[in-house]
């Protein structure tokens, strides 16, 4: 659905006051601030107030309404844009907040945080990561209009809406934008317009040190319409090209706007010192002076401004109440959709949906990545809210909804409401969509690629973590087990370095009935990115009529092989591939008379969230001797072997051979297991002390 058009724009005295107000407040709060980014909320302030003020579908009263357009404010650091934008419309930020820009505890830090201030629809700061992210959101609106409403024409139904984003010269730099603005155009998605704000400026000045290229000529060849608007001044040219945007049915729409950074300031305006600075009290009174404001007052913003701008309230909830009745008439036609839109927007999985987890009992040996396909491939019946694919390595990585159809338009051979995503070989895109698609609505998203790759998606991981968004990535590829692709394929440091980022769980099953668990697991998780890390090689598929169950996956780790009798002398710690190792290692020292624990961690984060009475019952404290088993580096295994443990893990990068030839050679064996078995039981009876920190 999209809003009425109105030939003329309606622009009044106060609206003209109302935009100087607004860059009056960009400089104040800033000032007060000491730091910050005063230039482009100047610049963009015309723009900003007319989308908010006459084109964004919103009520501020309902910051959560379904069928709201949203805006990303890619270029983060202008975060006073938004800001401002929301006390002016009523989301409940006051001027009081505007002066406490960046400070302790404020509801507006330097960034917007998604969660933390009302009217904030996703974190952003990273450049690049908003345009992606809002790519995400358009692919989400599409998939959701296809979940509930396929059948209605083009505009016409309740889940159709616009994705606006704003985006500055360095959001157009980075990498990530190009890799998402090239899908979009793929997908023709005509409910995204991305408004590019083309100052010239950059922290180190002029962008001719950096940027030449024609960048609406770039966009064009990605398949987008584009639209130039020579001054962002010249406010019924800028509504003009936000309506004709809004109202493109075939491509996404890219609109550049040309401003001058720091505008009117007179001194510091087009340069580099009014993009990231206080512009200093001086130069923020000539600016005053300019606008016909006392330079005296600070934060000015007069009661006409204020009440003339919350009108924007009565606007939105008259389009919302609008939008109800649609709602209601459709749900009325459409009732299983309307149950199914209930209980998908609250995060309630379908009643049985864990039953149809498959039980590979029957299985001797299977890699983790082909249990996790077939897990997702047995519960996605039940879950029309799971969807998702890889960066061009489905069959790789296992991601593919059999029979499903593509998500893509049907000039390229798809279903715009397909299942199964294809993002090309563009992982870091992938990762910052698959959070815009999360941040959308509530369907639950995965994307795969190889885990050595993670690390080029690794700043839209962050966000994920940073916004406790349940999306999954599927990571396959996970050691040197991969074999004769060498070490560039090879991770050797990515566990370390994935564990590192707080807030997300990081799960290496050790056969597949642990990747059905930890599917199981991740799937009721609703507040946490999560990654799998699965093998390429087959791994046994364990007995669980001699070991423990694998329902001890979702505490993290767990007692999978326990001592023949009393309490163990050693306990035999691993992940993934190398618990088949583990325990092969333990029947040796057990048969040469040594007690011996095996215990499976596919998931630290987990465990140590669990009771400190049930790690302790797991990794028992008076059980000093212990070896940790996993072909990474070792970094983090000491918090759980404590001093007298070794580790058993590879230090350096892999080499090109078959995986069984390179678990050998590097020491991967149930030998040299029980060989670092022998070397912690002796410094044990060498020296006495505490046991392992954390347990």
């Amino acid at each position: 659905m999209s809003a009425s058009k109105t030939p003329t724009l309606e622009w009044d005295d106060t609206d003209k006051l109302a935009v100087d107000v607004i860059r009056g407040l960009a400089m104040d709060a800033v000032e007060s601030a000491g730091n910050g980014h005063p230039g482009t909320a100047m610049s963009l302030a015309p723009a900003a107030y007319l989308l908010y003020q006459r084109v964004l579908r919103h009520d501020p009263t309902d910051p959560h309404w379904i069928g709201r357009d949203r805006f990303v404010l890619s270029c983060g650091h202008s975060s006073l844009t938004l800001y401002i934008q929301l006390f002016l419309s009523g989301y409940g930020l006051t001027i009081e907040d505007l002066k406490l820009l960046r400070q302790w505890g404020s509801l507006t830090p330097a960034h917007p945080e998604h969660g933390h201030t009302i009217g904030v629809e996703t974190t952003t700061g990273p450049l690049g990561q908003g345009i992606a992210t809002a790519v995400g959101m358009a692919m989400a609106q599409r998939y959701e209009r296809g979940l509930y409403d396929p059948d209605a024409a083009p505009g016409k139904s309740v889940f159709d809406h616009t994705i606006w984003c704003f985006a500055s010269d360095g959001d157009i730099e980075e990498g990530i934008s190009s890799e998402a603005s090239s899908l979009a155009g793929h997908q023709q998605l005509d409910n995204l317009v991305l408004v590019y704000d083309d100052n010239h400026i950059s922290i180190e000045g002029d962008t001719k040190v950096a940027l030449s290229e024609d960048v609406a000529a770039r966009y064009e060849a990605y398949g987008w319409h584009t639209i130039h608007v020579s001054d962002v001044n010249d406010v019924q040219a800028v509504y003009d090209a936000f309506v004709a945007a809004r109202d493109q049915r075939s491509k996404p729409t890219l609109i550049v706007v040309r401003s001058i950074i720091g505008y009117p300031a007179p001194d510091k305006q087009n340069t580099g010192a009014a993009h990231g600075a206080a512009l200093g009290a001086e130069e923020v009174a000539k600016t005053k002076v300019i606008m016909g404001f006392d330079p005296a007052v600070s934060f000015y913003c007069p009661d006409e401004v204020l009440a003339h701008t919350r009108r924007v309230v009565d606007r939105g909830q008259a389009l919302k109440a609008e939008w109800q009745k649609d709602f209601d008439a459709w749900a009325s036609s459409h009732p299983k959709a309307a149950s199914e839109l209930k209980r998908i927007s609250q995060q309630r999985l379908p009643e049985g949906w864990a039953d149809k987890l498959p039980d590979f009992a029957g299985e001797s040996e299977l890699a983790t990545r082909k249990a996790s396909g077939a897990v997702i491939n047995a519960i996605a019946p039940t879950m029309p809210e799971l969807w998702g694919g890889s960066a061009d390595l489905a069959e790789s990585n296992n991601t593919e909804i059999k029979g499903a159809d593509s998500f893509l338009p049907e000039a390229h051979g798809g279903s715009p409401y397909g299942r199964i995503l294809h993002f090309g070989i563009r992982e870091h895109a992938m990762g910052a969509i698959m959070n815009g698609i999360a941040l959308h609505g509530a369907t639950r998203v995965f994307g795969g690629t190889f885990l050595t790759f993670s690390d080029y998606m690794r700043g839209a991981v962050r966000l994920a973590a940073i916004m406790k968004l349940p999306v999954t990535y599927v990571w396959t590829h996970d050691s040197i087990g991969l074999g004769e692709d060498g070490p560039t394929h090879q991770p050797v440091e990515h566990l370390a370095s994935l564990r590192a980022i707080p807030g997300l769980d990081v799960v290496r099953p050790a056969d597949a009935t642990e990747t059905a668990v930890a599917w199981r697991t991740i799937i009721e998780h609703n507040d946490r990115p999560a990654g799998l890390i699965l093998s390429r090689q087959n791994l046994p598929v364990i007995d669980r009529s001699t070991h423990g169950s694998a329902d001890g996956v979702a505490k993290g780790a767990y007692t999978l092989k326990d001592a023949s009798s009393g309490i163990p002398k050693v306990i035999l710690i691993a992940t993934g591939s190398e618990v088949a190792i583990a325990l092969a290692a333990r029947d040796l020292l057990e048969e040469e008379g040594t007690p011996t624990r095996v215990v499976s961690m596919p998931c630290r984060e987990w465990f140590e969230a669990q009771e400190a009475s049930y790690q302790q019952e797991v990794l028992l404290p008076e059980v000093k001797a212990r070896v940790s088993i996993e072909a990474a580096v070792a970094l983090g295994w000491r918090d759980f072997i404590g001093d007298h443990g070794e580790c058993l893990s590879l230090e350096h990068f892999g080499a090109s051979a078959p995986y069984k030839i390179l678990y050998e050679q590097y020491g991967f064996t149930p030998e040299r297991a029980v060989a670092a078995a022998h070397s912690s039981l002796s410094k044990v009876g060498a020296t006495s002390g505490s046991g392992p920190t954390g347990n």
